[in-house]
């Protein structure tokens, strides 16, 4: 009897990621890193104002895994002083601070001597989901190396493939998150408590996006019906705006590749929603998406996509009214282009090659969220590069320790 309770009690613990059976799946370790909440072991004294935090819920996402263009990944805000890169420089080529510039560019697999160019590159951005990140403490002078999970809100400086780069409040260097992100344990602990509004369906791990990015498009996280399309290596100084609250048709993707779709729905700014646990080959041939061709969605909303050889059943994500506060969900945006090599913002609308027959999903659009703005007629944002964007679908929750 007691073998008999015990076999089902060990695959249990395997199930929580506590203990393995039959090759059962371990959930990895990552600590929490909270908005406004120093490092204990900074490269940067936080003190002299590197850079400052917001207060951002985190956005829904559909899926774990996110490229570095994909709509609604990151914000902006009209703030000049998200991120002081100019003063960081003058820390990181100090001949004083030499040892950590070492191990601050061993991190990013440069030189010392190249770090002056290697931020002339980065952008700054904000956060809108809690993500992971390989993050970087300065100890007994060596870069420390660990995974964390940054709370929404928080400023970093990204790479023109949309990789996260460095922590503005200490200039800790960060690399990507390369464990599974739906296996995690969050550890909450040393002044970083669980922050409102946590919510294990919302982490997100960043990919790099495919191609470079000359523009990043990102939403206002302060005025979420404002978009931001800001130059790569620029800190808002030459930002332009846009209106993310205009609807554009989901294009005809049935009969297309999913690389030929994912490009036509994040071009267009829309996020790209598959089912399973990774993002189809790009040669897999879409049957459906949901909503299905027509439907009028606003920037950074998902369109669901099936292809051959999966089970239909996808759900599409609507993100919330963008005319709501900071402190409620915002709606996704940040995009990218129509040329692989440049990006200047979505071009929003009908894709205008022509597309096969329609096989496409007849399932009902993605609802709209309360108190909405009306459909606009304004004319659509244009953008010069198409990139393309591969949202994750998510999978058994995280476990959390406090």
């Amino acid at each position: 009897m007691l073998r008999g309770i015990a076999a089902p009690l060990v695959c249990f613990l395997a199930v929580s990621g506590l203990a393995g059976c039959g090759g059962g799946v371990h959930a990895l370790a990552v600590q929490a890193a909270a908005a406004g909440v120093p490092s204990l072991a900074p490269f940067f004294d936080e003190k002299q104002g590197l850079g400052q935090d917001a207060s951002v819920r985190s956005a829904p996402v559909r899926g774990s895994l996110q490229q570095g263009d994909t709509p609604g990944l990151y914000g902006g805000t009209r703030k000049p002083t998200v991120c002081d890169v100019a003063r960081l420089k003058r820390f990181l080529t100090d001949p004083a601070n030499r040892r950590k510039a070492v191990a601050w560019s061993g991190v990013l697999g440069i030189g010392p001597d190249r770090i002056p160019g290697y931020l002339d590159r980065l952008t700054p951005v904000v956060l809108r989901h809690d993500t992971l990140v390989r993050n970087h403490d300065y100890k007994k002078g060596k870069a420390t190396p660990y995974d964390s999970l940054l709370q929404s809100g928080i400023a970093i400086l990204v790479d023109a493939r949309g990789e996260p780069a460095a922590k503005c409040s200490c200039g800790n260097p960060l690399r990507p998150f390369k464990g599974d992100a739906d296996r995690i344990s969050v550890r909450f602990a040393d002044g970083n408590k669980k922050w409102s509004g946590y919510r294990a369906s919302s982490v997100v791990a960043v990919r790099p996006a495919p191609t470079t990015m000359e523009r990043l498009v990102l939403v206002d996280v302060g005025d979420p019906g404002r978009g931001i399309r800001r130059p790569v290596g620029t800190a808002g100084r030459s930002d332009a705006d846009f209106d993310t609250r205009t609807r554009h048709a989901v294009p005809e993707l049935a009969g297309r590749t999913f690389g030929e779709a994912r490009q036509l729905l994040v071009s267009g700014g829309l996020a790209v929603g598959y089912d399973g646990s990774a993002p189809p080959s790009d040669d897999a041939r879409v049957i459906a998406s949901d909503p299905p061709a027509g439907t009028g969605l606003r920037f950074g909303e998902y369109v669901t996509v099936s292809v051959a050889g999966t089970t239909d059943g996808a759900v599409t994500s609507t993100p919330p009214d963008p005319t709501a506060s900071t402190s409620s969900t915002t709606p996704t945006g940040s995009t990218s282009p129509t040329d692989p090599a440049t990006s200047s913002g979505p071009t929003l609308g009908p894709p205008t090659s022509t597309a096969p027959p329609s096989t496409a999903s007849t399932s009902p659009s993605a609802s709209s969220p309360g108190s909405e703005p009306p459909p606009t007629t304004s004319a659509p944002i244009t953008s010069s590069a198409p990139l393309t964007a591969t949202p994750g679908t998510a999978g058994p929750p995280a476990t959390v320790e406090t």
